[in-house]
């Protein structure tokens, strides 16, 4: 009778042992499956998501012709796609030589400009027509420059934090930006209110030491 006893109690737990077993192994193949699914869901989801063709940060006069429902984007040939993009990049990069180059060329006519200013406070009104031209010279040069910089298509990543020569450049654009239209206003006017010669002198003086400082720093 023991021993019928024993028999059926060893019956039971091997049976118990069997069917737990059978469900661990079901848990384990039913926990792979989920692990396999959700890898395929991922790599789904990252296939499906769209290449980031646009910076997250843009100038308001980029973002206004190049940004996704920019003006530029009305014409097909400056659609959002992988092969336009790298063609306004090629853009981008003409607009910023010839906006190094001729800033650099407004540069030179401010630095003439200055020796012409002087002799003017100096009481030589012989260079008053040469001062004039050179006045539209410059204000025609620096607005191109700044018209280049500010409308060329955007760059393809965001910019690095922290410290870079790119941040100065744009911190001393608005320096002289601010200095440039100061300057053109006093200079109106100068006629009415010679008492005003001082403070245009010292916006011009500002705006070019600014420009200098912008151009020298996106070079060097």
């Amino acid at each position: 009778m023991k021993k019928r006893i024993v028999l059926v109690l060893l019956s039971m737990f091997a049976c118990v042992s069997l069917v737990s077993a059978q469900n661990d192994t079901t848990k384990k193949s039913v926990s792979q499956a989920d692990t396999t699914n959700l890898l395929a869901d991922l790599t789904a989801q990252e296939d499906q998501k769209p290449q980031e063709l646009l910076p997250e940060k843009m100038l308001v006069t980029q973002r206004l012709l190049w940004g996704h429902k920019g003006l530029m984007r009305n014409f097909s040939r400056f659609e959002l796609t992988p092969d336009e993009r790298a063609r306004e990049l090629k853009i981008r990069r003409t607009m910023l030589v010839a906006h190094q180059v001729v800033g650099f060329a407004t540069l030179g006519c401010m630095i003439a400009q200055g020796f012409v200013g002087s002799s003017l406070y100096n009481g030589n009104m012989n260079k008053a027509d040469l001062h004039e031209s050179l006045a539209g010279a410059i204000n025609i040069g620096y607005f191109t420059t700044a018209g280049l910089a500010l409308f060329a298509p955007p760059k393809m990543l965001n910019e690095r934090k922290g410290y870079s020569s790119i941040k100065v450049h744009k911190i001393l654009a608005v320096v002289h930006l601010t200095s440039m239209i100061a300057t053109n206003i006093l200079a109106g006017s100068l006629e009415s209110n010679p008492k005003l010669k001082p403070y245009h002198r010292a916006a011009a003086f500002t705006a070019f030491g600014s420009f200098a400082a912008a151009m020298i720093i996106i070079k060097f």
